[in-house]
């Protein structure tokens, strides 16, 4: 199925009208759902004509229905507009990093239990420094400095049984629930 000129209006036409995407399939036949949605996004249809969705409208009750606290505590109209809104909390969401971009800032030295960070510096002072091509099942995948630099390594140490990472790293990478809990507070 391609998308002719007049196949192409006729979807304009429906959607504007405010038709669903499946009603606009079944019109124009031989095409998906999700065909008609693809091709709304790439003319940039997506938002209909009739612009953002409305608002809910919530009833108030008159006031000789409202019970008399009730008319005490009501605010006269012109008041309430005159309130800028709140904008809604939106809860955050981890972010995505396109390949080649850097890193957002990880971790600080200082969020890790003192006695775990020494124990990783003495570790790495005795790591075989091994390169992406030599990790294996059995060596530390602990990953050492900036991957963008010739000084980047993993660790290579054996590692505990059922982890990916030597005796140091697991308690770095693997701490207790309750002990991150306690350092944020």
């Amino acid at each position: 199925m391609s998308w002719t000129d007049e196949r192409v209006e006729t979807l304009k036409k429906m959607w504007s009208e405010g038709q669903s995407a499946s009603q606009i399939a079944k019109e124009l036949g031989g095409v998906t759902r999700n065909a008609v949605i693809g091709k709304v996004h790439r003319l940039g249809l997506s938002n209909r004509s009739g612009g953002a969705p409305a608002k809910p409208v919530t009833k108030e009750k008159p006031a000789a229905t409202r019970p008399a606290a009730e008319k005490a505590e009501a605010k006269p109209a012109a008041e309430s507009v005159a309130q800028p809104a709140e904008k809604p909390v939106v809860p955050l969401r981890r972010q995505i990093i396109p390949a080649g971009q850097p890193l957002p800032p990880q971790p600080s030295a200082n969020e890790i239990s003192p006695e775990a960070l020494a124990s990783v510096r003495e570790v790495e002072k005795k790591s075989k420094k091994i390169s992406l091509m030599e990790l294996t099942e059995r060596t530390c995948k602990w990953p050492v400095g900036d991957p963008a630099t010739d000084d980047f390594w993993f660790c290579g140490l054996t590692v505990q049984p059922g982890k990916p990472y030597c005796e140091a790293h697991v308690g770095v990478a693997f701490q207790p629930m309750s002990s991150r809990r306690d350092r944020r507070r």
